[in-house]
């Protein structure tokens, strides 16, 4: 089939502000959005920019907004989308060229939270072991896979530079409810200021945004009551 894509474009070096290109490719129902970028930028237009890596929804990324909603090109299919799509960078980033933004804000909040395993115990002689419960306390935040869908999808970052974001919750509430972590306490203080968890106004759209199906919202909820409740 053939489809048609309009894709914004915009080189800060360049342009005074972003515009629109409209490009036509002959692609599969089947193929997937990502298929038709490569289909631009290897046979029409070599300077169109975008981030992709992986191409199975693993890395995350190639989000972007497609037809005004966050998602994965690699994962979603032209016939999902149909024979005509607007194409656009996140929102809440700033661009540095076309669909490629500027992700050093995102994972500053990350690097925030500790987004790591702390243990300062001597290490056992085998695994540290935990239980099919205390796993499914926080196996739903496993998941994330970085691709910054949720935050940008977050009305509170357009506007709030400070807000740490949904993404940095979420691999926060990852190790909170570890049981073999020993660093809660210093990620609810950093969650805990006023950039934190108390700026989310439980909007769902984060939710909606996830490529994962992560409840970014549930876990962001979660950590607010372990906070009021001072565990």
């Amino acid at each position: 089939m053939q489809v048609q894509l309009r894709i914004q474009r915009n080189d800060p070096d360049v342009d005074v502000k972003p515009h629109y290109q409209n490009y036509t490719v002959d692609v599969e129902p089947t193929d997937r959005v990502l298929d038709a970028l490569n289909q631009i930028k290897w046979h029409q237009d070599g300077t169109l920019t975008f981030r992709r890596s992986c191409a199975h929804g693993v890395c995350g990324s190639d989000a972007m907004r497609i037809n005004g909603r966050n998602r994965l090109g690699c994962k979603v299919l032209i016939k999902e989308i149909g024979a005509k799509m607007t194409i656009e960078p996140l929102l809440g980033f700033e661009v540095i060229k076309d669909l490629v933004v500027d992700m050093e804000p995102f994972f500053a909040s990350y690097r925030k939270v500790m987004p790591y395993l702390v243990n300062d115990e001597t290490p056992p002689a085998t695994e540290r072991l935990q239980s099919p419960e205390q796993r499914a306390v926080f196996d739903d935040t496993t998941k994330c896979i970085l691709c910054a869908a949720c935050t940008s999808s977050c009305p509170i970052t357009w506007s709030n530079e400070e807000y740490i974001g949904p993404a940095a919750i979420v691999n926060a509430h990852r190790f909170i409810y570890d049981s073999r972590d020993n660093g809660t306490e210093a990620r609810l203080e950093v969650l805990n200021e006023s950039s934190g968890v108390w700026r989310c106004r439980t909007i769902f759209n984060c939710t909606d945004a996830c490529p994962r199906g992560i409840q970014v919202t549930n876990a962001i909820e979660q950590v607010k009551r372990t906070l009021l409740l001072g565990s």
